[in-house]
């Protein structure tokens, strides 16, 4: 079974146009002061990088980005992985009473949006946490649901959702799950 373009050839500035229109979601952000991107890594956080360039162009000021990495975080850690690939976090600011839009690229189950919340309050107390993400592919096995997401597709329990980013366009494509992954690229290591 090859792989099936779930969005082939997705402009995802041109799906940042509707995520503009939507002023009425939004404009609860447009002061940046207190707003925080986290993307998780790896897939979220080139999408929080382009979440924060739609709001710095709203607003004009760029929200503090950053990252978490959830591997010792997840309920599987011990069992899944034992010899865990660990990177780096990096949250810029304090969490405390700050509205924080966590960002993923797919969502799925909902446990890696789980460990994503544990590793934040380890940053502080957010007053508000919503959650986007670019491909929202149901089968939660937790209560999570996405506040922002740019496209619900429908993926056979057997297969899995890449995400490949070049330039401005992103392709999605659902793979069987025996297919090898290949790692998003990131600069974040």
């Amino acid at each position: 079974m090859g792989s099936d373009s779930v969005l082939p050839e997705l402009d995802v500035n041109a799906r940042a146009t509707r995520f503009r229109e939507r002023r009425s979601r939004l404009e609860r952000h447009l002061d940046a002061s207190n707003l925080v991107l986290i993307g998780i890594r790896r897939g979220g956080v080139p999408l929080a990088r382009r979440i924060g360039y739609w709001l710095e162009r709203l607003d004009g000021t760029l929200p503090p980005l950053g990252h978490v990495d959830i591997t010792l975080y997840r309920d599987d850690a011990a069992t899944a992985m034992p010899n865990p690939r660990i990177g780096p976090s990096s949250v810029p600011v304090t969490l405390d009473q700050r509205v924080v839009i966590l960002v993923d690229d797919v969502l799925y189950t909902g446990r890696t949006i789980r460990a994503a919340l544990d590793a934040l309050l380890d940053y502080g107390r957010p007053k508000r946490i919503e959650l986007a993400v670019l491909v929202d592919r149901g089968g939660r096995e937790f209560p999570i649901q996405p506040d922002y997401v740019v496209r619900t597709v429908e993926v056979a329990p057997d297969e899995r959702v890449d995400v490949h980013t070049k330039g401005e366009f992103t392709n999605v494509d659902a793979v069987p799950l025996s297919s090898p992954t290949i790692p998003p690229p990131s600069s974040v290591q």
